[in-house]
């Protein structure tokens, strides 16, 4: 309960589009998940009576029970399991009946697997919860990093971050004005060391550095062969 990623956890994945229903399986249980698929909404449910799941994620389109009312008797049975909708219509009537119904997000396709992942570890953070020491929200000079709601945001700006942009920083602000190895923001943002993510993480280091500009007293500082250091000023009582 107190680890602060949820991997492991148990999804019920309730999609009638086969291939975007292999995909997300595969992309979930590729960070730890484990992910059962259904295509419609009564074999979904009657999965869900019959085992234990920590979240749901649940298409609007469904034959047999559409996903609403596939949520509703999920709810029936269970008021606190994370519910996920997903839909091809972006209507607003739709996202205020899923909220309505105990819907905890809802994400409107396409939409990136990245998103997607951020959601659910939000929500597994929010029900499950996380270490009491852990911060989700950084001052960093003149700006403030909200790390759970993905966001930066500036005297003039709002920075909607991707989840590798949110969790770099996130590093580096737990890690201020000291040196973040290389290793460690690779094994922890990006799940391995080698050469393409080592380029990868340099990418994401510059555009936090552009998102960083506006406060020139913020400074990403490379540390050749070791790692980065974020520079931020002390914080002034009053």
């Amino acid at each position: 309960m107190s680890n602060p990623t949820p991997t492991g956890r148990r999804i019920l994945l309730v999609e009638d589009d086969e291939n975007l229903g292999f995909v997300i399986r595969d992309n979930l249980e590729a960070v730890g998940h484990k992910v059962e698929v259904y295509e419609d909404g009564k074999s979904g449910l009657n999965a869900f009576l019959s085992r234990q799941f920590d979240l749901c994620i649940l298409d609007v389109m469904l034959p047999k029970m559409d996903g609403f009312e596939l949520g509703q008797e999920i709810r029936k049975a269970n008021s606190k399991v994370p519910l996920i909708f997903l839909t091809a219509r972006g209507m607003k009537e739709d996202r205020i009946i899923g909220f309505r119904l105990g819907a905890d997000d809802y994400i409107t396709k396409p939409f990136s697997m990245e998103e997607l992942e951020l959601r659910i570890e939000v929500l597994m953070r929010r029900v499950y919860g996380t270490d009491e020491s852990e911060v989700d929200v950084f001052q960093l000079g003149d700006y403030t990093f909200d790390y759970r709601n993905q966001v930066l945001m500036g005297n003039s700006e709002k920075q909607q971050l991707t989840v590798k942009e949110a969790g770099l920083l996130r590093l580096l602000s737990l890690h201020r004005n000291e040196v973040l190895t290389r290793e460690k923001a690779l094994e922890v943002v990006w799940g391995g060391n080698d050469y393409f993510a080592g380029r990868s993480m340099d990418v994401y280091i510059s555009k936090l550095r552009k998102y960083l500009k506006e406060d020139q007293r913020l400074v990403i500082e490379n540390i050749h062969g070791v790692g980065f250091r974020l520079e931020v000023p002390e914080q002034r009582e009053g």
